[in-house]
Formats: structure tokens, C-alpha cells, sequence
């Protein structure tokens, strides 16, 4: 009797798609006029174009220390205008998300934490000229021993440019760097003498066949010319707080990478900010503000608030980015209201951008946008009906319903959402308005019920 065994393949992709996830930038033209419908982002038009003033203002570096809040209703894009900056500014300029009751959670100081915050946002291109052993492996030998209980391997690595070639003794931690690359024969590398990192710049033309197929990532380079050991300038990329916990006593850099910096104390960051002034003048080093984003802002206190006013005026600070549903409410740690529940000193210090609510064409568009990137088909009607929803309720509640419609609609086996697929998670998940409602109607049935 044959026997067939069904084999499944347990390794499964798990694709975690977030309320932003859509946002690629601010959907702004060249001349900072922004699309209808562009990277994600739709309508919001005034406030788009405001941030993408500032995104200039960040992009020149010139300007520190400038606050900016968003205020609007909730669900009206705030975070996402964030996002899209984010994404507008690239890799390279720091950009810092926190919450506002973040604060109030780590096990150090409310002021401690806002300026590892602020520091974080600020990053550093510091340039320094090293030695570098640059040219193409024409041979690689590891003398691995001969006794079991010996550990040492030893070997000679043959690299040449177009001028000159030489052999170099290895030793274990230079073997251990070119194992771990793949170094083999053929390859162009270039070794730093000070660190010993060895980087693989591609393959030699020249060491290429015709039946070799290139593994993604590796690049067909020439073969360097001119001589094996050269001086270059190389960019590293840091953030203030990076340089702060490196240079701390108590922590080390090896607080990098557990996550437990604790407080550092103020004599520390003086000294290094009088360091990197120094190196500014000397062409060492390029001081880069980024953005520090506090969503939630009116959760801060009131000395969360007047440290923020004291920081914001130094040079060593980035653009704070701010954000608010809140309409005249009082100040966290006092009996005054104040405008989005911000000191009224400080919001006179903020360029205040307005979002407003969205349009039920706008809704449809955002809908539309998040069910492609969540690959599920809806029909036109199921679409408005939801927009609808969107306009009446709020708008996260009619994004939330597009997955869980989308799971009646596997159920059933059809091809795209339906109106009849929204109303059933219509009738299964209410929203704050009915909500409430019925709590109206059941106050007896609940304990504590204030009228």
C-alpha cells in the first residue's frame, strides 16, 4: 500500500498593516502646491501646504527651536500629516515620535525624558579621514589547524588594484570579518586599517562568467587603480542622545543597544555640546535638525510645558511638532483652561495648522485608498455606504469596519465586499453614538451610572 503523506509549509508571511501605513509623503508639487490625491494623503489642502513649509524649513537647517501644533477634531489627519513629513524629509534627517503620557511612564524624570527626546531629533554628520585598503581578491587561503584542540586559523589574502598587488598576513579577527562577508575570489573589498570592517563593493568585471548569475544586492564594479591604501573621508551619522550615551560614565554605548540609558547628567552634554561647536568651526562636524513630533501634546503638565519653553530657545534644539484634538480644556496640573489645553505663553510661541473634517467625497477616497493597501475589493455602493458611515460616526470606525467586512465577505466565498457584508458589521459593532445610546437605555442595568 502506498502511502502519501500531505506536507503544509508552516512558515507564513505575516504582513502587519498600521492606520498610517498608506501615508509615502505630503502630496506636494515642486512649488509646494499639493495634489488632491497624492502619496496617501487626501484633502487637507491648506494644511499640507503649511507642512510643507516647514519640511523646507527643516530641509535648510537654519531655523531651531520653532514650534508647530496641528489642531483638529480626531480623525482628521493629524498623525498622518506627521507621517507624510516624515516620509518627506528622508532617512537621513531625524525625525522623533512620542506620545505626550509617554512621559509620564519611564523611570526617570519628565524633563530627563523630553531631552533625550529633543536630542534624538538632532543629528550629527561627523567626517573624519581614515586609511583604507581598497583593490579585487585575486586569492584567499585559511590554514585551519591541524589539532582538534587548537582554535587558531592563519591564512593570506592576495588583493591587488590595476598598479600593484600584495599578500597580507591574516590573523583570527580579520578572517573572522571575511568569513562572515563571503569574501571570495574576484570580489572588490575595501578593509578600514583602524576598525578592521571589511565592505564588499561588488564583483570585478573581469572575474565574471557568462553562466554566473549575480545574487541580489552585488553590483559589477571595475577593479581599482592607483595605489592599495588610501586616505578618505568617511560620514558617520549619529544623534546627539547617540553621543550622549556613548560618553556616559555610568552606561557606556553598551546602553545602545539594551534600551537602559538612564539619566545623564547635564555636565556631560555641555562638554559635548562645546565639542561639537568646536568641530562645527573646524569643518569636522554638520549639526542636523530634525523634527521631535508629540502627539497627544495636551497631556503634558505644566512643568512638562515650561521646560519645553526654556528648550526650545536653545541652539542645540530641533523643530517641535505638536498635536491636538482638544478644544479649550484645562491644563494638566493646574485649575486653568487654556485653547487645546496648551499654556497660553507657549501656544504664543506655535505656528498653529487647522485641520478640519473631512468631506463625504474625501471619506470615499480615503476608503478607497486603504482598501488597496489592505488588497481587499469593495464595490462602489459598499464603498459610499461606508463613506456615509464615515461622515455620520467618525471615520475610524468606518476604516475599522473594511477588515471585518472583508471577513464576512470570505465566509460567504464572494469576490468583493457588499452592502450586505457593511451591514452585518454594522449590526455587529456599533459605534460611540449608539453606544452611548444604549447605555441610556440600560443605565439601570449597569453599576456606578452617572446621570
Amino acid at each position: 500500500m502506498d502511502i502519501q503523506l500531505e506536507t503544509h509549509d508552516l512558515t507564513t508571511k505575516i504582513e502587519r498593516i498600521g492606520d498610517h501605513s498608506h501615508v509615502r509623503g505630503l502630496g506636494l508639487n515642486s512649488d509646494l502646491e499639493p495634489r488632491p490625491n497624492a502619496d496617501g494623503l487626501v484633502g487637507q489642502l491648506n494644511a499640507r501646504r503649511a507642512v510643507g513649509v516647514i519640511q523646507k524649513m527643516v530641509q535648510n537647517g537654519q531655523l531651531a527651536g520653532r514650534g508647530v501644533l496641528l489642531a483638529g477634531p480626531p480623525g482628521s489627519g493629524k498623525t498622518a500629516l506627521a507621517m507624510g513629513l516624515a516620509k518627506s524629509l528622508g532617512e537621513h534627517v531625524p525625525f522623533v515620535s512620542i506620545s505626550g503620557s509617554e512621559i509620564f511612564s519611564i523611570g526617570m524624570s519628565k524633563t530627563e525624558a523630553l531631552t533625550q527626546a529633543l536630542r534624538r531629533a538632532i543629528g550629527v554628520r561627523i567626517k573624519e579621514e581614515t586609511e583604507l585598503i581598497e583593490g579585487e581578491v585575486v586569492e584567499l587561503i585559511i590554514e585551519r589547524p591541524a589539532q582538534a584542540t587548537s582554535t587558531a586559523k592563519v591564512g593570506k589574502l592576495t588583493i591587488k588594484t590595476t598598479d600593484m598587488e600584495t599578500i597580507y598576513d591574516l590573523g583570527q579577527k580579520m578572517i573572522d570579518a571575511l568569513t562572515k562577508e563571503k569574501v571570495q575570489s574576484g570580489d572588490v573589498i575595501q578593509i578600514d586599517k583602524a576598525s578592521g570592517k571589511v565592505t564588499k563593493l561588488g564583483r570585478s568585471h573581469t572575474r565574471m562568467h557568462d553562466y554566473e548569475v549575480m545574487p541580489p544586492g552585488i553590483s559589477i564594479v571595475n577593479c581599482p587603480d592607483g595605489e592599495l591604501q588610501q586616505r578618505k573621508e568617511v560620514v558617520h551619522r549619529v544623534s546627539l542622545h547617540e553621543i550622549d550615551v556613548i560618553n556616559s560614565r555610568t552606561q557606556g554605548f553598551l546602553a545602545l543597544f539594551t534600551g537602559d540609558t538612564g539619566e545623564i547628567q547635564s555636565e556631560i552634554r555641555d562638554q559635548i555640546n562645546v565639542k561639537i561647536s568646536q568641530w562645527k568651526e573646524e569643518g569636522k562636524a554638520e549639526v542636523i535638525p530634525g523634527v521631535l513630533f508629540i502627539d497627544e501634546v495636551h497631556m503634558l503638565d505644566i512643568e512638562c510645558f515650561s521646560f519645553l519653553n526654556r528648550a526650545m530657545e536653545t541652539d542645540m534644539a530641533p523643530i517641535v511638532l505638536m498635536a491636538s484634538n482638544r478644544g479649550i480644556t484645562t491644563i494638566r496640573g493646574t485649575k486653568h483652561s487654556s485653547p487645546h489645553g496648551i499654556p497660553l505663553d507657549l501656544l504664543d510661541r506655535l505656528l498653529i495648522i487647522a485641520t478640519s473634517a473631512y468631506t463625504y467625497d474625501e471619506v470615499k477616497q480615503i476608503i478607497t485608498t486603504r482598501c488597496l493597501e489592505e488588497s481587499v475589493d469593495i464595490d462602489d455602493v459598499a464603498s459610499g455606504i461606508l463613506a456615509k458611515i464615515g461622515t455620520e460616526t467618525s471615520l475610524r470606525y468606518a476604516l475599522h469596519l473594511i477588515t471585518a467586512a472583508d471577513c464576512v465577505r470570505q465566509r460567504r466565498k464572494g469576490p468583493s465586499i457588499d452592502q450586505e457584508d457593511i451591514r452585518k458589521v454594522y449590526t455587529l459593532f456599533v459605534d460611540k453614538e449608539r453606544s452611548t445610546k444604549y447605555i441610556e437605555e440600560q443605565k439601570g442595568a449597569y453599576l456606578f451610572h452617572e446621570g
